[in-house]
Parts: C-alpha cells; sequence; structure tokens
C-alpha cells in the first residue's frame, strides 16, 4: 500500500508532467478549478487547484474532501502511484471503477484529452 508521502510525490510528479505537456494535454490542464483527491485507502485527501496547467496541492486533510472541489478523483494510492508512473492506464482505470473522476460537463469534455 502507497504511504501518503508517496502519494503527494506522485501528485507532484503528475504536477510537473502536466506543466511539460504540450497540445491538447497543455490545454486540458489550463483549466482553473478547485481539485481534491481523495486516497481511499489511506483516507486522506489533498485538496488544491489545477490552475496555470499545475496540481498545486494546498491542504491535506483526514476523510473525505471537506468541500465539493469542481473536479474529484477518488482511488486507492496504488493506483494513483502506477497511474503516475505509466503501469496504470487512466482511461481503463476510470472505465472499471477503479478511479472515480467527477466534475461538470464542460470540464470532463476538455479533461478527456488528459486520457
Amino acid at each position: 500500500m502507497a504511504t501518503m508521502a508517496e502519494c503527494r510525490s506522485a501528485l507532484d510528479r503528475l504536477s510537473d508532467n502536466l506543466a511539460g505537456a504540450d497540445g491538447d494535454v497543455r490545454s486540458a490542464a489550463a483549466l482553473d478549478r478547485s481539485l481534491s483527491c481523495h486516497i481511499k485507502d489511506l483516507d486522506v485527501t489533498f485538496t488544491g487547484r489545477l490552475a496555470g496547467g499545475r496540481i498545486q496541492v494546498l491542504d491535506t486533510v483526514q476523510g473525505p474532501p471537506p468541500e465539493k472541489a469542481e473536479i474529484r478523483l477518488a482511488m486507492t494510492g496504488d493506483d494513483l502511484v502506477a497511474m503516475v508512473d505509466g503501469e496504470l492506464n487512466f482511461a481503463k482505470a476510470w472505465g472499471s471503477g477503479r478511479v472515480r473522476l467527477e466534475a461538470g460537463f464542460r470540464d470532463l469534455l476538455k479533461l478527456r484529452s488528459l486520457l
């Protein structure tokens, strides 16, 4: 099971990957939205923003997110680390229910290029 530090590191690496992307991925990452990532097996939520093509983690809280973010992710720590490491395909994990992504319809359309 991934630790909280490993999950935070994975989010930082994901942020770096988004910042260095180009084309459709860069366009999708250019949203300015509140973001939460609930790590189900650790019962911890990273909260922050997707802004300027980066994920900015602002806080870490126990349990589910205290407020409804505009973009909400939920998964296990191992799945987060595996996705960032390229070992787990996001679209397949989302389609099978291993990863939950919730957002407004327009945001989902923009985010589809990240899949």
